[in-house]
């Protein structure tokens, strides 16, 4: 490790932009392991840095919640992992990894003092982060370090996010998913469901999308801005999806949802609008549906998503950046101009 400092993409809170900075390489606690990183990638999520959503605190923080890299140097209580391992990772810190919150999610630590990765704590934008070695897991030799950061998108939106969200919809093989919103985490969400069995329909209001959505294996796709695509659902489906996945942090996503589902359905909430998501509260009592969240949880139940992923040989479509081209992600991203996920590559 040449040198004591590295370069790092910042949110900067008083001027509400990012900037690539030159940065000390981080210390260590003895429970944390020293990254190089290998690749990070951008998410929905980071751009919630820029309108509020999820404020920062009062200094630069490197941005980046979704990363993969190689064992730089381990803390003294870092058990079972050596210099060049490997490395996926969550980036909830500061946690307990244990108490009864902690097993349900991590920002429910009883201690109170969780931090995310990337907004309240330095995250991965950066030539080198620290990880704490709970969140750690060495990845297997068929995924790629080039594409395998989005996996790791823990608690707010993301990869094992897509796993657990179509996992957990309960569907048996030859029932209908509905993937509302079929951008990156849309199209990962696909190839999941196509894995477990599943008849998929993708609904997006961009048609180029849609053929991303299609290449990743949906069944059908349908633009949900034209006016005949709830009739055009049902009759495809037979009365409607039996679980509707919506990746879209738009309300108008969710309202679609709540059109298309067979009655007692499924609906899954994994994107996240900046405004709380409004629901029908007669719609809840005569059961027309139901309400589920997901998240990648804690560091528990990283394996079998990890498993599955390798398993099934599922991956991501991403394009690659370099650290200094930070700024034309976000604007790809905010503009909707990306079809898959972006990644920075070190």
């Amino acid at each position: 490790m040449a040198g004591k400092t590295m370069q790092a993409a910042q949110y900067h809170p008083d001027t509400n932009e990012c900037r690539v900075n030159e940065v000390p390489i981080p210390d260590i606690t003895d429970d944390e392991i020293l990254v190089k990183i290998a690749s990070a990638s951008l998410c929905h999520s980071d751009l919630m840095l820029f309108n509020g959503s999820l404020p920062s605190g009062d200094r630069p923080i490197t941005m980046g919640h979704e990363g993969v890299g190689y064992v730089e140097r381990c803390g003294a209580n870092v058990k079972g992992y050596k210099k060049g391992d490997r490395l996926g990772f969550l980036y909830i810190k500061g946690c307990c990894y244990e108490c009864k919150g902690c097993l349900v999610h991590n920002l429910n630590c009883e201690r109170g003092t969780a931090s995310i990765q990337g907004f309240g704590c330095d995250g991965f934008f950066a030539e080198y982060a620290a990880v704490d070695y709970h969140n750690a897991i060495i990845l297997p030799e068929n995924l790629d370090m080039k594409t395998s950061a989005p996996y790791f998108c823990a608690g707010i939106t993301g990869r094992s996010t897509a796993f657990h969200g179509v996992d957990s919809c309960g569907l048996k093989s030859g029932q209908w998913m509905a993937i509302v919103g079929c951008g990156g985490l849309g199209q990962m969400a696909i190839q999941f469901a196509k894995a477990m069995g599943l008849h998929v329909i993708g609904l997006d209001i961009n048609d180029t999308v849609l053929q991303a959505a299609k290449d990743a294996g949906a069944d059908i796709v349908l633009n949900s801005t034209k006016p005949d695509f709830v009739d055009e659902l049902k009759k495809a489906t037979n009365g409607g999806a039996d679980a509707a996945v919506v990746f879209s942090a738009a309300q108008a996503a969710y309202d679609t949802a709540a059109k298309i589902l067979q009655i007692g359905g499924v609906l899954m909430v994994i994107g996240l609008p900046s405004k709380p998501i409004q629901f029908g509260a007669i719609d809840l009592m005569r059961k027309l549906y139901q309400i589920r969240s997901e998240s990648t949880g804690p560091p528990q139940q990283m394996p079998r998503a990890i498993e599955f992923i390798a398993k099934h040989n599922i991956k991501p479509t991403v394009s690659y950046y370099k650290l200094d081209q930070i700024h034309e992600m976000i604007e790809k991203m905010q503009t909707g101009k990306s079809t898959g996920r972006l990644a920075v590559v070190f």
